[in-house]
């Protein structure tokens, strides 16, 4: 075989022995609902609007991230760390699809099949419908999938992989996304929904080309600490629908459980009476969750202060002490501070900046802030409060969980049902009436009424002197 025409063949030596030989190319690809050939515009009234309507996959979990389930002949890509849970969710929605009286396909590159059905024992009973097969080349799953034609494929994971025809060993570039698109291309024309598991690299991202994701429909997210019982699942790309719900898991032994109400299981072990310790409401997707935020400061050496930080962006707590300590005169050129996000939830929206700059301010004096204030708001460098997205619903969800005080931007509401709202708009008026709550909740004349405004920012108070009064 020869890239061009030659005179003489290179292996033979014999003369015009070569014949001119064209590969036949696939067709464009088609989608369920096109209508045949899918080559020239058609009304957009005449598309049938069904042939997008997903298939619950019986984990309200992963509906709610997938607005409603899988889509028949989508390609859905599902990556996290190892450990994480992939395989075993996965194997969960097939074992949930095949209960149904369906029959479905889990195509093993990575484990045998003995080693899934010891896996698939832990997880809860075994349907019929579920069939496996092991295979590392791309043509025995393609076979697999056309001789059983099953209502959903999974393929665990696509970097293991091969097809002889393309370049490169198993997870190259060229390995994946030759095998992705054959697997895609046999998704759309029989119509089952396809799931494939997809690695990380070392830095979290997804392993292999990144033209992947757009070889695909959906990609989701499996995030948490592999030391931690907590676990989501969010949505990065969706093209049938969109990308604002997460999805709430517990590893447990039986595979990922459901968390219909996260609450408990974020702030179940909470000491509020500690100092550094403020929760804040923040908002994943559409979802809120309330996480604590923590900080501990202790005595360090000058110029050579650490600032620890897990779960939380570091550089906002390097800002933030800058900002605590040029804007609200809080020392902290020889303490050295630890913070973190608590229950395996990384917080990076600037939502947080006023609960972890009040969890500084609290560890650092050594007084608790109050048991039921949660507190919310951007930090700007000049020690301004800035509004942040989402606060009603922040807020009626920390309600509902027994909060009753709340700290928010000057900008925010002036109330909300059943809780009394304190704006601030400064972070020095927000750690005055964080104290001030303190010592009223103390002396036990809280107020009723929600205070309207602090503006403008209230002189902070010394700290010694504060501490020394408790």
């Amino acid at each position: 075989m020869a890239g061009r025409w030659v005179g003489r063949c290179p292996e033979c030596g014999e003369w015009n022995s070569l014949e001119q030989w064209a590969r036949d190319r696939p067709g464009p690809r088609r989608r369920p609902g096109t209508p045949s050939g899918g080559l020239g515009p058609v009304p957009l009234a005449e598309v049938d609007p069904d042939a997008c309507r997903p298939m619950p996959t019986g984990l309200p979990e992963v509906d709610r991230v997938l607005s409603g389930g899988l889509v028949a002949g989508s390609v859905t890509l599902v990556y996290g760390e190892p450990g994480a849970g992939k395989s075993t969710l996965l194997l969960q929605v097939l074992t949930s699809v095949a209960a149904g009286g369906t029959e479905v396909l889990l195509a093993s590159a990575e484990e045998s099949v003995t080693q899934v059905r010891a896996r698939a024992e832990r997880v809860g009973p075994v349907p019929r419908g579920l069939m496996v097969v092991a295979a590392t080349e791309v043509a025995d799953v393609e076979e697999a999938v056309t001789s059983l034609e099953p209502d959903l494929v999974v393929v665990d994971s696509v970097q293991a992989l091969v097809d002889p025809a393309a370049a490169g060993g198993p997870g190259t570039v060229g390995q994946v996304r030759a095998c992705v698109d054959r697997l895609a291309r046999l998704a759309r024309d029989g119509g089952a929904p396809l799931v494939l598991v997809g690695q990380v690299t070392k830095d979290g991202a997804l392993a292999g080309p990144r033209a992947l994701e757009h070889l695909v429909d959906t990609v989701v997210a499996l995030e948490g600490d592999r030391h931690l019982s907590l676990r989501l699942l969010r949505a990065v790309k969706h093209r049938f629908g969109t990308t604002g719900e997460v999805g709430l898991f517990e590893m447990g032994s039986s595979g990922l459980e459901e968390v219909a109400d996260p609450g408990p299981l974020l702030l179940g072990d909470r000491r509020s009476d500690v100092p550094g310790s403020v929760v804040v409401p923040v908002l994943e997707g559409r979802r809120p969750l309330l996480v604590e935020i923590q900080a501990l400061a202790c005595a360090g050496v000058p110029g050579s202060n650490r600032r620890n930080v897990q779960g939380l962006d570091p550089r906002r707590l390097a800002a933030l002490a800058a900002v605590l300590e040029c804007r609200a005169g809080i020392e902290l050129g020889s303490v050295e501070l630890f913070a973190s996000a608590t229950g395996g939830v990384r917080v990076t929206e600037p939502a947080a900046d006023l609960p972890l700059a009040l969890a500084v301010a609290s560890a650092v004096a050594g007084v608790p802030c109050p048991a039921d204030l949660v507190s919310l708001g951007e930090v700007g460098l000049a020690g301004e409060v800035r509004q942040v997205p989402g606060i009603e619903r922040r807020l009626a969800e920390a309600a509902r969980l027994g909060f009753t005080r709340a700290l928010v931007p000057v900008s925010g509401p002036k109330d909300h049902p059943g809780m009394t709202v304190v704006r601030v708009g400064t972070v020095a008026a927000a750690v005055s009436a964080a104290l001030r709550l303190r010592r009223e909740e103390d002396a036990g004349l809280r107020r009723e009424a929600p205070v309207r405004s602090l503006l403008p920012a209230a002189t902070m108070p010394s700290w010694s002197s504060t501490a020394a009064s408790r």
